[in-house]
């Protein structure tokens, strides 16, 4: 492991979530000499504007919900308090009437997280071992378990009707069609609006002294041929880590979620005031039982998005004589702008029994978001072995964006070394289990998830019709 000190030069590669958080934590720290090297241009941190990252996505998910991980679950309500600082700030500058040099895409009185509470569905009529984990676990944290109001108990249903957002214990309409539901509202969840939250970001670390240069990084030697050397170097490409760090090929793989939207009308009064953050939770749907549906409140825009992660596909590719999965997004050269037609399927079907009155409207959009699943779901964040002066830190495994404010901290705590702490620990540098179970990874290119071997949708695909298979 490579010593550093406040002087050390350090060259962090990749402009999301892992990358823009480790930057602005060591600029906070103290450390005078880090870069910042991603290969788009950042300033068009946006899918539409040519950008492959998750990080770059529409939105995400600010949640607690963990199970019996009670450290990801403080994490995360540490990171909340910083998500509301944030946007106060933002709001600050909009009372003082000015930008202060903010980025384009991002103006002054933004809000990048929204506290459109959550809603957690079973897709049974009771609730999964995972949901009774969590409901336990939040008893540990001071006042989350009292903001959690479960649909099928009239006392927590007459708590949420007293505190203003009954509402959203069951947006769906379920017991009023005399259909089952079994679900939890979390009032202290939400969502953020993803890329301009990296904008945000990216501004602050450059008010800290980051550098930042744009260019694909092949190691240390940027596409224009030109090479960056540094004391430590720390990748944080997202899906696209195992192919430039093969030692951790083992234990991450990349994978895609399907990605669906629905665009609302302005004109249309009714649905766009239904879907408004102030009226629709965030939602998610037998997330633990092979269901994997989940989504959101319209943007600004009139967006709908919506996420299918029950099969996580892959996509491999031959990497320096080795099979790695490996990302297939709508800018890279082997282009890639549909979802497999089982995913679209599953979106379609949950929208035809859920949420009926889209259906006239079609499909607007489909895309896949690629993430790095490790074969735990939790973070990779280490020194490699036998490669002194080199760190991975990836692995979001689709839960990360929700840590941008705080994931930076306890990365340098790593960076410095020493004894690690709870989360040194878990993130550590880990192999897989020998013929175990490794989340998938043990499938490789053979396996039931390789894009090459789905039927993929097309937009002839997009419009509704036909009963519900759910």
């Amino acid at each position: 492991m490579t010593q550093v000190n406040k002087d050390s030069k350090i060259i962090i590669v990749g402009a999301g979530v892992f990358g823009l958080s480790t930057a602005l934590w060591l600029a906070k720290s103290g450390y005078k000499s880090v870069t910042v090297f991603d290969q788009q241009p950042y300033f068009t941190n946006s899918y539409r504007d040519g950008a492959d990252g998750a990080s770059a996505d529409i939105n995400k998910i600010i949640r607690f919900s963990y199970g019996k991980e009670i450290e990801y679950q403080s994490l995360a309500l540490e990171a909340s308090h910083i998500w509301d600082e944030w946007n106060q700030e933002l709001a600050n500058l909009k009372q003082s009437g000015e930008d202060a040099g903010l980025p384009p895409g991002l103006s002054s009185g933004d809000k990048l997280w929204f506290n459109s509470r959550m809603l957690r569905m079973s897709a049974s009529e009771s609730y999964g071992e995972f949901e009774k984990e969590t409901l336990k676990t939040m008893e540990k944290e001071a006042r989350l378990r009292e903001k959690q109001f479960e649909c099928r108990n009239e006392a927590d249903i007459q708590r949420a009707q007293e505190s203003g957002w009954g509402h959203k214990v069951d947006p769906f309409h379920r017991k009023e069609l005399g259909r089952a539901h079994s679900a939890v509202l979390d009032s202290t969840a939400g969502f953020v609006a993803a890329g301009r939250s990296c904008l945000w970001a990216l501004h602050l670390c450059r008010k800290s002294g980051v550098n930042r240069t744009d260019g694909s990084v092949y190691g240390i030697e940027t596409e224009d041929s030109r090479s960056h050397s540094a004391d430590l170097i720390i990748v944080a490409c997202g899906g696209w880590t195992p192919t430039l760090v093969p030692e951790i090929s083992r234990s991450l793989e990349t994978t895609a979620g399907s990605i669906v939207t629905v665009q609302i009308p302005q004109d249309n009064q009714e649905l766009w005031d239904r879907y408004a953050p102030e009226n629709m939770p965030v939602f998610t749907w037998g997330m633990r039982e092979g269901r994997g549906m989940y989504g959101f409140p319209r943007m600004e825009d009139g967006i709908v998005k919506f996420g299918y992660r029950a099969t996580k596909w892959t996509n491999y590719d031959d990497i320096n004589g080795k099979p790695l999965s490996v990302p297939k997004t709508a800018h890279t050269s082997k282009r890639e702008t549909n979802i497999p037609l089982t995913a679209l399927h599953a979106v379609k079907d949950f929208i035809s029994e859920y949420l009926p009155e889209l259906t006239p409207l079609g499909i607007n959009s489909t895309r896949l978001c690629w993430y790095t699943d490790s074969i735990d779901n939790s973070f990779m964040i280490d020194h490699v072995p036998s490669r002194p002066g080199l760190m991975v830190c990836s692995g979001g495994s689709g839960h990360g964006f929700k840590f941008l404010p705080i994931l930076g901290r306890e990365v340098v705590k790593i960076v410095e070394g020493g004894k690690k702490n709870v989360y040194g620990e878990m993130w550590r540098w880990r192999d897989p289990k020998e013929g175990g179970k490794n989340n998938g990874l043990e499938e490789g290119v053979s396996g039931p998830r390789v894009l090459a071997k789905q039927k993929m949708a097309s937009e002839k695909d997009w419009s509704f019709g036909g009963s519900s298979r759910l």
